[in-house]
């Protein structure tokens, strides 16, 4: 195992909670509608552009191209200040030791993030430094559950797909890991996330003897 490619939302910070409430802002401002909460996991991972396809599609909602830019930039402007608010503090429990863990074994750390604030929130964090590389999602053909992101951020660290694993809370993700070539580890439930070859309930469960044993297991096969 020489890279980790990691998800941001959910993983390291659970920041798609500010995701969904700059997401009901813009609906309940512009259409006067309400967002049910099971809807949250179908924008989960995935970029913005998409999520905001599954909510209008889900709405029956038809904007024109140039609205729908616009609301899309009004999410981000949003969220971004919702983000005001964010700090280490808000790093999820278990993730600074698996970082340092990852780091003491030489393992490259790779952003593998469809959010185009990663940068932003990994300064935030305090956790920029730690990474060797961030994939832009700009750069890159197709979003979660391609799997171009995962493939981009293994490029970044000069790592070939196979000899990383990626962490994944989201059923997107874990799909796009697995169509990469590299091992999935799920963080969540297991009914949301059972085709993740390794899985954790928390991200305080997440262990790195545990997923490096997995990776070495799946690399016999």
């Amino acid at each position: 195992m020489k890279g980790v490619l990691f998800d941001l939302d959910g993983v390291i910070a659970d920041t798609s909670i500010y995701h969904f409430q700059a997401w009901r802002k813009l609906i309940k401002d512009h259409f006067s509608l309400n967002l049910p909460n099971e809807l949250e996991q179908q924008t989960k991972g995935v970029s913005r552009t998409d999520s905001l396809k599954a909510i209008l599609n889900f709405l029956n909602i038809d904007v024109s191209k140039e609205q729908f830019e616009q609301l899309a930039a009004e999410k981000n402007q949003t969220y971004q200040k919702l983000l005001n608010n964010l700090t280490p503090k808000d790093i999820l429990p278990g993730i600074q030791k698996l970082i340092s863990d990852f780091k003491s074994h030489d393992v490259k750390l790779s952003l593998a993030s469809a959010s185009l604030n990663a940068p932003l929130i990994l300064e935030k964090l305090d956790l920029r430094q730690d990474f060797d590389a961030i994939a832009n999602p700009n750069e890159v053909k197709l979003g979660k559950p391609a799997p171009d992101i995962f493939l981009q951020a293994a490029k970044e660290i000069g790592v070939p797909p196979k000899d990383c694993v990626g962490i994944e809370d989201s059923i997107a993700g874990i799909d796009a890991i697995n169509r990469a070539g590299s091992l999935s580890v799920g963080v969540g439930a297991k009914e949301e996330l059972s085709k993740a070859k390794l899985l954790f309930p928390t991200t305080a469960d997440l262990n790195y003897n545990q997923i490096e044993t997995a990776w070495e297991q799946a690399s016999i096969k």
